[in-house]
């Protein structure tokens, strides 16, 4: 089993958006980025657990755990011309963009960027590194445990 963490602008979806979804399943759609693409395309398996982070908005941070509940599969709004997500290179027969389906566990408190950071023990988290922009990166096994007892208080 692998950790992740995966940011969704909560104005698309938020945690809240996902359990307020038959099943409180979701597509994770849209991801335009080879690097988080190829993530969830060749690593993300059934089971893994997410760390679900708001972002894009006032106060970033994780608000929830969720679980890869589908593996990877080819993303649909890459061939909806209607779609902000259109990529006309993409074809039914060679996929360019993947998703995978992500279920909630639960929703937790807001654990904002600024709280990430003042604990040295999580420096390296990919979401803490300057530039980082990816929107799905893992999560170290020791990492998650931390923000595990975080999140618990």
């Amino acid at each position: 089993m692998r950790f992740w963490l995966m940011k969704s602008e909560p104005a698309d979806c938020s945690i809240d958006d996902l359990a307020a979804l038959p099943q409180q399943t979701v597509a994770w759609y849209g991801v335009r980025n080879y690097q988080a693409r190829n993530f969830m395309r060749d690593q993300m398996g059934i089971g893994d657990s997410v760390l679900f982070y708001h972002s894009s908005c006032t106060e970033p941070g994780i608000a929830g755990i969720a679980t890869v509940s589908r593996k990877a599969y080819p993303d649909a709004t890459q061939f909806d011309p209607a779609s902000r997500y259109f990529d006309p290179k993409a074809a039914p027969d060679n996929p360019r963009w993947f998703n995978v389906d992500v279920r909630l566990v639960r929703k937790t408190r807001l654990l904002p960027l600024a709280e990430l950071r003042a604990h040295p023990e999580l420096a390296s988290m990919r979401i803490l590194q300057k530039g980082n922009r990816l929107s799905i990166t893992p999560v170290d096994p020791c990492e998650w445990q931390i923000i595990e007892g975080l999140l618990q208080c």
